[in-house]
Parts: structure tokens; sequence; C-alpha cells
């Protein structure tokens, strides 16, 4: 009972007599394989002898600009970029978005000194964030910004400013690639702050 309730209920199989009697193509919906070979562009006549395109295939998309030479060496350029941040990029994103540091607690020696070596050196107005002299460096909450971590400069005289390693990063790629800076910075980091 229940099987001739689905076949009335299925528009779909109550015509496909009709359509192959009028030379429409038998389209499989649940296969994998098409019921029928497809051609680069198959186009179909419908009854009033107009042609219309019912199924395409395209070729897949060629990628011209890969066969430019000035696209792949700037390619080149943005994998040796990216190889040379990575690992500081890394450790600075561990320190602030992992629980290996506490808020307030101070870095361990080999951090503070990657840090300072290969971020906090290159900062637009590094001797104004260490001002008296460098202590350590902290990572807490921003006062401004309670949701966000960031990298703060204890000085010798217990005061303590924050600053941000992307604008590190930034000018270090400025500094080192000075002809790909710009297009890498637009294209890899998303905030304007630097």
């Amino acid at each position: 009972m229940a099987a001739p309730m689905l076949i009335r209920g299925s528009p779909f199989l109550r015509f496909r007599p009709a359509a192959r009697l009028l030379g429409l193509p038998r389209v499989t919906f649940c296969s994998a394989a098409p019921s029928e070979p497809t051609q680069p562009e198959e186009k179909l006549s419908s009854a009033d002898n107009n042609t219309t395109t019912l199924l395409t295939v395209k070729e897949p998309p060629k990628y011209h600009r890969w066969a430019d030479p000035d696209y792949r060496k700037w390619k080149d350029k943005e994998d040796e970029i990216l190889r040379d941040i990575e690992p500081i990029l890394f450790l600075a994103k561990e320190i602030l978005h992992s629980r290996r540091y506490m808020d307030g607690e101070r870095l361990t020696a080999d951090d503070e000194r990657a840090v300072v070596e290969k971020l906090l050196a290159y900062h637009p107005h590094s001797e104004d964030k260490i001002g008296c002299g460098l202590d350590a460096i902290m990572v807490d909450r921003h006062p401004q910004f309670g949701h966000s971590r960031c990298l703060f400069v204890v000085r010798t005289d217990g005061g303590w400013i924050d600053f941000s390693y992307q604008k590190c990063l930034r000018a270090y790629i400025r500094d080192k690639y000075p002809s790909h800076a710009e297009r890498f910075i637009r294209e890899h980091f998303s905030r304007g702050s630097g």
C-alpha cells in the first residue's frame, strides 16, 4: 500500500516515460556517474527548436597568474618571508593565547630573550617602550581592552607599558624585505595598526 502512495506522490516518477518520448535527456540525481557521457558543451533543443544550453561542463580553471614570472617571484618571496617570521610569530601567539603564561606572569629567560631580540628590537618606538631600562617582559590583559592579552615591557623603575608584536613584525618585514613588504603586510596582516 505504501509503494503506490510514493509513486503517486512523486511527480518525477510519473512523467519519466513522457520525458523520454519528448527526447529530453535522462538526468541521474543520486548517482556518482552520469547516465550519459557529457560533452565539453552539450546543447539540447527544446520542442520549438530554440537552442538552449542545459548542461555545460567547463574545463578546470587555468591559473594564468602562475605562468607570469613576476607573480611566481612574488609567491617565492612570500614563502620566504613566511618561513622567516613563522617561528617568532608562533612563539608570540603561543605566549599570548595558550595557558603557558597566566595574566601578570613574566616570561622565562629563553622566551624573553627571543621576544626582545626578534620582536621588541624592531618596534618603531622601542627606545620609548624600554625607557630607563628593561627589567622583564610580561603577559597581561590590556588596560583599555580587557578581553585581549598583550606583551608588556617591565621597566627597571617598576613601570610597564604594552607593545604590539604585530607592529614589531611589520617593522621587521619592512626592514628586511623593503620591495615586498607593503604587499605582504596588506595580504597577511588584517589590522592597520602600524
